[in-house]
């Protein structure tokens, strides 16, 4: 099947997409439930294994640094089977980890080697849908949230039937078959070739994305809620189970509750942006997040129950997708030739924005969800204040019409 004949297969293309970038998530998620005994496993603390998931989110980020400009050069395609196949292998060894040294410079190579397979996926979207960048977005964003659903159940099923290693030896099977399917239907687009070499290259690729000033608003919006994300779903253990004591059972209910959310926001952000546009879906979801993070910091000031909480979080979930679709398209639309890099300066901000959420929340001595709902108002109320410096300086563009 030739690339022209494929790139309008997006029955099979969209849920491809969505799978390749499920690699990130199935990696944070599928093991959370085993990190006990993990721990126990190679005679080490809770906390050093914890800290695995730092490790992870750093290698990725450090990945899509890496990889963004090389994407724009060599293509996609050919990066993201080199990528799922170094996951696959990254993972597969991970099952034999012999003491947390050993876990920790695995998890730096899984994250690292699979953050060039979803570093391509931005630009293949774009390259597809265009103007309605953000529609594809979402679908892909709809479906991939797919897995953090399932993942920590998936988890403790693979625990409760075997040992922790299987954890790691499914992952592997699941990058394998990924990788094949992106071998038969990955389709290539267009790239547009530097003269620049070595590390020119990559000084020129971000010099050309940093010093776009209309997209820097964008970027940082992205960065901002991915932030947040990471911040639920850092404390959401710690709030669900242990300040609000639920069963293991209804933790996993309300963490898919709050991930159903999000889905929905992908799903309305699809239905409204080809009419809205990005940027007013922005706002839309810019404004519920607003609405909802402030009900939560109330609902947490004073303290009330698990279900004030719950149902705060939800609104607030569906805002960050919406806002994260939109900004994320905003930005790619500005970088028709280094859509790579763009991806590369957004996860790299993304994800390394993430690792730090672990260190902050640690640093203010959690002991109820007041600094969780804190942390989460003010990446809300930054977005707000960074997008309305935007519209200050760019009354009239033309995306506010749209």
């Amino acid at each position: 099947m030739d690339d022209s004949a494929r790139a309008f297969n997006t029955r099979i293309l969209l849920p491809l997409l969505a799978s390749i970038v499920a690699i990130t998530p199935l990696a944070i998620d599928m093991y959370l439930p085993a990190m006990l005994v993990i721990a126990n496993s190679l005679g080490t603390t809770m906390p050093h294994v914890q800290l695995s998931l730092s490790i992870y989110l750093a290698g990725y980020a450090l990945g899509m640094l890496v990889y963004g400009p090389l994407a724009d050069q060599l293509g996609r395609r050919k990066l993201a089977i080199f990528g799922l196949g170094g996951f696959a292998l990254s993972s597969f060894l991970l099952a034999f980890s012999s003491d947390i040294l050993h876990l920790w410079g695995l998890r730096a190579t899984q994250a690292f080697t699979g953050a060039a397979a979803t570093v391509v996926v931005p630009g293949i979207i774009r390259h597809i849908y265009q103007a309605n960048t953000a529609k594809g977005m979402s679908y892909v964003s709809m479906i991939m949230m797919l897995a953090p659903l399932v993942a920590p159940s998936v988890g403790s099923a693979i625990l409760g039937l075997a040992s922790w290693q299987w954890i790691f030896l499914t992952l592997a099977s699941y990058a394998l078959v990924v990788m094949v399917l992106a071998y038969l239907y990955l389709v290539e687009v267009p790239i547009y070739k530097s003269d620049k070499r070595g590390l020119h290259l990559f000084f020129d690729s971000y010099a050309t994305v940093l010093s776009n000033r209309a997209a820097l608003p964008d970027i940082v919006s992205s960065m901002l809620v991915s932030f947040g994300f990471f911040c639920f779903l850092t404390s959401a253990p710690f709030i669900y189970l242990d300040y609000f004591d639920v069963s293991e059972q209804l933790f996993g209910v309300l963490f898919a509750f709050n991930v159903v959310a999000l889905m929905l926001g992908s799903f309305a952000n699809t239905r409204l942006v080809p009419k809205l546009g990005s940027r007013k879906m922005l706002y839309l979801g810019l404004g519920l997040g607003v609405a909802s993070a402030t009900a939560l910091l109330v609902f947490s000031l004073f303290d009330l129950s698990l279900y004030y909480i719950v149902f705060s979080i939800a609104p607030l979930m569906m805002s960050l997708g919406i806002i994260a679709a939109n900004a994320d398209a905003l930005v790619l639309l500005e970088f028709e030739k280094n859509s790579g890099t763009a991806t590369a300066v957004i996860g790299t901000l993304r994800f390394g924005s993430g690792a730090l959420v672990g260190l902050l929340l640690a640093l203010l001595h959690a002991d109820n969800t007041l600094p969780f709902a804190g942390i989460m108002f003010a990446a809300i109320l930054l977005t707000a204040l960074v997008q309305y410096g935007r519209f200050r300086q760019c009354k009239g563009c033309p995306e506010l019409d749209n």
